[in-house]
């Protein structure tokens, strides 16, 4: 019989339950390029050989590319055998049980408020993520009252939350867009939601010193953080 897309998802989700492995796909994803062997092995401090083991398990699942590259600037003969390198690959695991397609559902509400062309549900849609965005982050605020960390870790850890990935660079550096999918169907219309969202998340938090911006790249989500410039009077 042949395996369903369920069980696939299934399969790859109960490989991620062994602590080792789960710590080398998240460093894995971390590192955003290639990673050796063992460059693997040295961070989570497990020999060459079983760091290689569970690589090559997360690969028979689709969790993890590979690619083969000198290291070293020798070539010819002598130069070694190109090292097996692995970085993420572009699988998403999204997994409920029974089965939900709340992706589809968005997608389908996308497509109609970018077909309308009507301003006025724009305006909408980056109201409402605005408000969501504020609400979410007046709330870490109270939690970071009470236990008195700085606004950017709370920022931080509202984001971390909602899947995208954050960490601290200068300003903060969103890794994984929550979002694709619907981003995919209609980029423009997504990515101002998501601004108005994460705009919104800093107002909540009060974070004067950090401001978001539109400015999309390949591979990673379309806003990015940085240091606020305060206008001297």
């Amino acid at each position: 019989m042949r395996e369903s897309e369920l069980e696939r998802q299934i399969a790859a989700i109960a490989l991620l339950r062994d602590p080792l492995r789960r710590g080398l796909y998240r460093y894995v994803r971390g590192r955003r390029r290639d990673v050796s062997r063992d460059e693997a092995a040295r961070a989570l401090r497990v020999s060459r050989n079983l760091a290689a083991f569970h690589l090559d398990k997360l690969v028979a699942q689709r969790l993890l590319d590979t690619s083969y590259r000198r290291l070293t600037g020798r070539r010819g003969p002598g130069a070694g055998r190109p090292a097996k390198l692995y970085r993420c690959s572009d699988r998403q695991l999204d997994f409920t049980l029974p089965q939900r397609r709340y992706a589809l559902a968005g997608r389908l509400l996308v497509l109609a408020i970018s077909g309308a062309r009507s301003a006025g549900s724009e305006r909408a849609l980056r109201r409402v993520a605005a408000d969501v965005g504020r609400s979410a982050g007046s709330e870490a605020r109270r939690a970071r009252t009470r236990g008195r960390g700085r606004p950017i870790a709370t920022v931080v850890d509202v984001l971390d939350a909602w899947g995208y990935e954050p960490t601290e660079k200068g300003g903060i550096v969103l890794s994984n867009c929550p979002f694709d999918a619907l981003a995919q169907a209609c980029r423009p219309l997504v990515c101002k939601m998501n601004l108005a969202l994460l705009r919104g998340v800093l107002q909540g938090v009060g974070a004067p010193n950090l401001k978001a911006e539109l400015r999309p790249q390949p591979g990673s989500c379309c806003v990015v953080f940085g240091r606020a410039t305060r206008v001297r009077r």
